[in-house]
């Protein structure tokens, strides 16, 4: 079967080792655009051989993240599936059986060297690398009577199981993004693919295996594992699997927004954003690292943002949504080079899909925050929430935002802003407010349609200075001098709220000394 007819699968396949870093996520994104642009599967394998580098929480921390970006994966740990077990601590039997493979066909071979031989050896040869200018001066099965390495491994030394790279061949790896990439066999060093201590193959090893025997038509990884597809290559030869191996697409880095080298969490400490999707409690430390989440993130904004970092659809469009980026989603507008990390666009992605979203939504959003400020949002209406976050929503970039903006449709204010009163607290004020409060108690008809040309004849009849008296008249109401238009805040509030508001206005507010 040519790798054009194949069935597109692919894996996500991180470890348990932490929270996951944003680059992560934004590979399991195009993962799965990838495959469901093309009508495939979406595999998500816990790749936790690292026995020693394992982390509690972390793969519940994974699953959780990647449901809440809206990353759906047809065949894993929970959602069960054809290839299982999708953890490769549960596989073992499986890599057992391969490493025999390779030892019998003389692909691999044991090595007994302990990690005092091994400094040794570095210390005598700084450039040291165990390969094939070097093994035969090592403790391996090669070097020992087959008798001493059953002897051995019977009496229970640990040892390791190295690949045997031939040197003098030219490994071409064909890469969607990048082309074809020849290294040069003599440079590879005979990676250790299997440890007897816990039983458990290297990364190296366990993925070859997997990726073959689920079937992975595309292994779409970051670039920082360019240097293992050599490697991979060869294996796929030793096992004879060269005709179904998966095509290979080496992602671009995420890079730091200001300056060089690869995003890291100092980077977002530094400046002040998140760099894991989720908030994430260190169960060694107890420290707590923001998450996308829980800074008032939406979910559709950080796909989107992610996307275009590194990918474009080929024109000028921005804002898409799922749907729409699988639509487009093609290698072809990837980039080869890094993606600098522009946070601040990120912000832009959210306020714009805070914009789009139906008033009722945000409400829906905002409640928590009211709850959280001490207020009952159950004493308001639903249409009542949804038009005070309607009128301030074009203000914000995440919906804690909506308190500052909006606080005053579900709290009088009981301080006023000290400039504000300075500048609008003239003498006089409260008798031309007190006389506008008498005016609007007066109204029977409080719609802002009527009720803004009636308030602007009466400043005008009274040649009052406009802005002095507006200001006032908002001061009073909203506590400073800013918000959404001003009739549009007395239409809601409703006339006994505005009138209250003046009068208490009237009380509180003490003249600037």
């Amino acid at each position: 079967m040519s790798q054009t007819d194949r069935a597109v699968r692919v894996r996500f396949a991180p470890s348990p080792t932490g929270p996951l870093h944003i680059g992560g996520v934004r590979t399991a994104l195009y993962n799965y655009l990838f495959a469901r642009r093309h009508g495939g599967k979406m595999i998500l394998r816990i790749e936790d051989t690292d026995s020693q580098r394992f982390v509690p929480g972390a793969e519940d921390y994974i699953n959780e993240a990647l449901a809440w970006l809206g990353i759906e994966i047809d065949e894993g740990v929970r959602e069960g599936g054809p290839f299982g077990p999708y953890k490769q601590s549960e596989r073992r039997d499986i890599y057992r059986e391969h490493v025999k493979m390779l030892l019998d066909n003389g692909k691999a071979y044991i090595a007994f060297d302990t990690p005092e031989e091994l400094q040794a050896a570095r210390d005598a040869h700084p450039n040291f690398q165990y390969d094939a200018s070097t093994r035969m001066s090592m403790r391996n099965s090669l070097t020992m009577p087959a008798e001493e390495v059953k002897e051995l491994i019977d009496n229970g030394h640990q040892y390791v199981v190295r690949f045997l790279v031939e040197p003098g061949r030219d490994v071409e790896v064909d890469d969607l993004l990048r082309g074809k990439v020849v290294i040069k066999s003599d440079i590879l060093d005979d990676k250790v693919l299997y440890k007897s201590a816990d039983d458990l193959p290297t990364y190296h090893l366990a993925n070859i295996v997997d990726d073959h025997l689920m079937e992975v038509s595309h292994v779409i990884r970051g670039e920082e594992w360019l240097p293992s597809a050599p490697l991979h290559v060869l294996l796929y030869e030793a096992f004879g699997w060269s005709d179904t191996a998966p095509q290979f697409v080496h992602l671009p880095l995420l890079l730091k927004p200001d300056g060089k080298g690869k995003l890291s969490k100092r980077d977002g400490d530094r400046l002040g954003f998140p760099v894991f999707p989720l908030e994430w409690h260190d169960p060694a430390s107890g420290a707590i690292s923001t998450g996308y989440r829980e800074s008032g993130y939406l979910p559709e904004a950080v796909v989107n943002f992610l996307a275009l970092l590194g990918w474009n659809p080929g024109d000028d469009t921005e804002v898409m949504n799922m749907s729409e980026l699988i639509e487009r989603f093609s290698f072809d507008h990837c980039s080869r080079s890094g993606a600098k990390f522009a946070f601040e666009k990120g912000k832009w992605f959210n306020h714009t899909y805070l914009q789009e979203m139906p008033n009722d939504k945000l409400a829906s959003l905002f409640v928590p925050v009211l709850e959280a400020h001490g207020v009952d949002a159950g004493a308001f209406a639903p249409d009542y929430i949804a038009a005070a976050v309607g009128m301030v929503k074009d203000r914000i970039n995440f919906v804690n935002d909506l308190w500052d903006n909006a606080r005053f449709f579900f709290v009088a204010p009981t301080e006023y802003e000290a400039k504000a009163v300075k500048k609008r607290w003239t003498p006089g004020m409260p008798e031309t407010m007190a006389a506008l409060a008498d005016l609007l108690e007066a109204q029977e008809d409080f719609g802002s349609a009527t009720l803004e040309p009636l308030v602007m004849k009466w400043i005008a009849d009274r040649e009052l200075h406009l802005g002095n008296v507006m200001n006032a008249f908002r001061l009073t109401v909203v506590g400073e001098c800013k918000g959404p238009h001003m009739f549009a805040i007395t239409d809601l509030l409703g006339r006994d709220e505005t009138v209250r508001r003046i009068r208490r206005g009237i009380e509180n507010i003490k003249p600037a000394e």
